[in-house]
């Protein structure tokens, strides 16, 4: 067995954080699904953005869609969903052998609406239908619009990837608007038993940003924080979903939404390379790394039930943060505007690409 598909074992799925043609056209996809057991895909503008410009079988496509389709948006919409459609394709035996379990494939409404609720529902509904497959998920940052869109999405029965998640707040807003829509439809008497979802809670920009603000006097907080925040997101996670607040629609079949830990290559050099995957496997979270990552860990990452591990310790680090005079809610108010910039960043250069 693979050290990747050592994770599954422990009941945490892998997830690449990657998706273009080429992937799937040279097989990689496939092999990292078969013989590593990677149970899913998520994409971005930037994903999208480096796929694009280094890959040749996107031209032939393109060229015929600025023939054809006169707005940017729509014609990168779309050059990529085909391949949305194909990865979904590619998972949907995995996706059904573990009945709606893995098998997952993100792709984002457009960043230009973070600020918008009633346009990113209709975009995720439009996405959704378009994409058409039970194991797509639609991404929606968790901005205060996103939140209230993200809830009616899953009113509406739509899979969501909650993206752009750095602090507790988050955390917390997330979990309680994806069960108020699971309330929702299971008042309107709609089945609630198919509906997935994933709250990706970003990691190592956590570290990036509190390592460099911390006092001298808290230096021993540095590439702790992450760590230590995702451990309690877990434990919160687990006394909501698996509590007596959520046994009435476990009971009508809903499922619990799944921590996703994102952003987990290390950027820190300082730090081992693989930092954010050994200390976060836990049964029933998910995950997403990047190619080299994920490459990283097959080399040489070890797999253990790392999570649930020492939750005393990190909420004493958290507390320390405070006393240090640095509140993480705010810092993740920070975190997600940049995260927020560097989306729209990305999406405006792929839109001049494609143009």
């Amino acid at each position: 067995m693979s050290r990747i598909a050592r994770i599954r074992e422990l009941g945490q799925q892998v997830w690449l954080d990657n998706l273009s043609r080429e992937l799937l056209a040279s097989g990689q996809l496939a092999r990292w699904i078969n013989e590593d057991g990677v149970a899913g895909v998520t994409s971005n503008p930037a994903i999208f953005y480096n796929a694009i410009s280094k890959d040749a079988g996107y031209q032939a496509d393109l060229a015929r869609l600025k023939q054809t389709e006169p707005d940017a948006e729509r014609r990168f919409e779309l050059l990529v969903l085909p391949d949305v459609v194909a990865a979904c394709q590619m998972l949907r035996p995995l996706y059904d052998a573990s009945k709606g379990e893995m098998g997952y494939v993100s792709f984002e409404v457009s960043p230009r609406l973070s600020h918008d609720a009633a346009g990113t529902l209709a975009a995720a509904r439009r996405l959704w239908a378009e994409i058409g497959q039970p194991n797509a998920m639609i991404k929606i940052p968790a901005t205060a619009a996103g939140v209230q869109a993200f809830e009616d999405a899953i009113a509406d029965g739509i899979n969501v990837n909650v993206t752009l998640m750095f602090s507790p707040k988050h955390v917390e807003d997330v979990f309680a608007a994806y069960q108020r829509g699971l309330q929702r439809r299971m008042d309107a008497g709609l089945p609630v038993d198919h509906i997935r979802s994933v709250a990706s809670v970003f990691i190592s920009r956590v570290d990036t940003l509190v390592d460099k603000s911390l006092p001298a006097n808290a230096a021993a907080l540095q590439g702790r924080i992450a760590i230590a925040a995702a451990k309690d997101a877990y434990a919160v996670w687990q006394d909501r979903f698996h509590g007596t607040g959520f046994a009435a629609l476990r009971a009508k079949g809903a499922h619990p939404q799944t921590p996703l830990w994102a952003s987990t290559g290390t950027k820190n050099p300082a730090y081992r390379d693989v930092l954010y995957v050994e200390e976060l496997i836990g049964a029933e979270t998910v995950n997403t790394v990047p190619d080299a990552t994920l490459a990283a860990f097959a080399d040489h990452g070890e797999a253990r039930s790392s999570l649930g591990e020492g939750l005393t310790e990190a909420r004493k680090q958290l507390a320390a943060l405070q006393v240090a005079g640095l509140d993480l809610n705010v810092l993740g108010e920070q975190l997600q505007q940049e995260g927020l910039k560097l989306f729209d960043e990305a999406f405006d250069k792929l839109l001049v690409l494609v143009a």
